[in-house]
């Protein structure tokens, strides 16, 4: 006897297709799913790590920064130190300047020349004085420019006055101090030691 199929074989198969498309389609989807999942979160993972790398970087930045701050304040300290201690090694340098800069006045100021003031300034000597004569004035200036301790005198004014009834002549003077390097002053303070 002959068998004949009265199902439609075609509808199952299209059926059958249908749902092997379905299922297919489906684990598509969800692989998709899953793999976008591991994506995300190995893109999260390496966000997480960079940012406490940038965090771990800004906190030593902050450091480093205090450190460069410290730095700064501790060189204004040694800068402030060392300007100070440069004055300080030019007054011991100079401290003995006064004294001698009255005794070469004394040795170079003529008879018949008297100082009224003496002001320095710095390495600048302001003299203010009474002469009996003009020519006195200019033996004085001489005198202050052949000195080893004076620089060339500056002649600034002389006018005639009367002082105790008497015409004389005043006159004022500015003078330079020449002043030796440091390292001289040294030299020469200590050759004057071995002296004493």
């Amino acid at each position: 006897m002959i068998r004949i199929n009265l199902l439609p074989h075609r509808e199952e198969k299209r059926k059958a297709r249908r749902q092997q498309f379905f299922a297919l389609a489906g684990m598509i989807v969800v692989l998709a799913g899953v793999i976008a999942l591991l994506v995300h979160s190995l893109i999260t993972g390496r966000i997480e790590d960079q940012q406490s790398k940038n965090d771990y970087l800004k906190h030593e930045v902050a450091a480093l920064d205090k450190r460069i701050d410290e730095i700064k304040r501790l060189k204004e300290q040694t800068d402030a130190l060392l300007s100070r201690k440069q004055v300080i090694e030019s007054l011991q340098a100079n401290r003995s300047e006064i004294v001698q800069m009255f005794n070469e006045l004394a040795r170079q100021v003529p008879e018949g020349v008297y100082l009224g003031n003496v002001k320095q300034t710095g390495a600048k000597v302001h003299i203010v004085g009474f002469a009996q004569s003009n020519a006195r004035v200019s033996t004085l200036m001489r005198n202050l420019g052949s000195s080893p301790l004076f620089g060339q005198p500056v002649l600034i004014e002389v006018r005639a006055v009367t002082q105790n009834k008497r015409p004389v002549s005043q006159f004022i003077v500015d003078v330079g101090i020449a002043r030796a390097a440091p390292d001289q002053a040294k030299a020469g303070k200590a050759a004057g030691d071995r002296k004493s």
